[in-house]
């Protein structure tokens, strides 16, 4: 099923969103990747503050190429996501509440999806410059040093993407490789 949700994320969009369902999101979304994961952690760990504000937003596991001219960002391609699987637990925990990537998650993730009412989201993997085509605005806002692994906030309408997990811990890869077998 098809759904329009907002971003950042409200408590009766995450409970209304299943294991399988097409999504779009409009609203505000973050960037963040392996570097930028690890330099909060460090944060985290020294006691000080994040540079973004986690609470209901969601994570884009991104790292863009060069916008062309006239366009505010380059390829938007999703990143593995399992790369961000040692520090996601710890961020849901935070209000983090979406996620977007590729690939599995770890049973860590998926219990702190559970815990906190989250939901990890995939973007098609191969399929950047079409994404890139949901993005009007991008603005790096933290960690500029690091390129194209900066923390960027995005203005994104209509993002495509699917669940994957849903709040309850229903997992489409799991899901979907039992009814395959089951034909």
């Amino acid at each position: 099923m098809d759904k329009h949700i907002t971003a950042p994320l409200k408590e009766e969009d995450i409970k209304d969103l299943h294991s399988g369902d097409y999504v779009y999101i409009t609203g505000t979304i973050y960037v963040a990747r392996d570097a930028a994961h690890k330099r909060m952690d460090d944060l985290l760990k020294e006691g000080k503050e994040l540079p973004i504000d986690l609470k209901d937003n969601v994570i884009y596991y991104m790292g863009p190429s060069p916008a062309r001219e006239g366009r505010p960002i380059g390829s938007a391609g999703p990143t593995t996501a399992s790369r961000m699987d040692k520090y996601a637990p710890k961020l849901l925990d935070l209000g983090l509440k979406g996620m977007i990537g590729k690939g599995k998650r770890s049973k860590e993730v998926l219990d702190a999806i559970v815990r906190n009412g989250c939901v990890y989201f995939a973007a098609i993997g191969g399929a950047g410059a079409i994404l890139s085509k949901a993005i009007v605005k991008s603005e790096v806002v933290a960690y500029e040093d690091l390129g194209t692994e900066a923390i960027r906030k995005l203005e994104v309408v209509d993002f495509p993407c699917i669940v994957i997990i849903d709040k309850d811990g229903n997992n489409l890869y799991e899901t979907s490789i039992k009814e395959y077998c089951e034909e």
